[in-house]
């Protein structure tokens, strides 16, 4: 009886690979990140001290709103940096790409796109 050949991991080389595309994310997603928070304290310190009070309280709202948006994209931001930090202990333990819900390999092309993804599209699509 012969024994079906299933791919139950990714190879070391395939690994390698997802490893170089993540660690080109993470420094990427963490330059954005510092764009990002210089951004949000340059707000802190631009003082309207020298312009009229209605300029000065409409210009205040939009601040608020701008702290608010940045402080989101902040959190959005960490949030990925450690979902990708994640994958990358993922590769070290060689569990990387296999499905937390089906614990099949996720596609090749899937995780080009999302490298931190832990579920195959056919766990998201039964999610629905």
């Amino acid at each position: 009886m012969e024994k079906e050949n299933v791919q139950v991991r990714y190879s070391d080389a395939d690994l390698a690979e997802f490893k170089e595309i993540i660690l080109k994310k993470i420094e990427k997603a963490q330059a954005d990140l510092d764009l990002i928070k210089s951004a949000y304290m340059n707000d802190l310190n631009n003082g309207t001290d020298d312009t009229s009070p209605t300029f000065k309280a409409f210009e205040e709202g939009s601040e608020t709103l701008s702290k608010e948006a940045n402080s989101q994209l902040a959190t959005r931001q960490e949030k990925f940096l450690r979902d990708l930090r994640n994958a990358l202990v993922r590769i070290e333990n060689k569990t990387y790409g296999i499905c937390r819900v089906t614990g099949k390999l996720i596609e090749k092309d899937r995780l080009k796109l999302v490298p931190h993804a832990t579920m195959s599209m056919e766990a998201k699509l039964q999610q629905r």
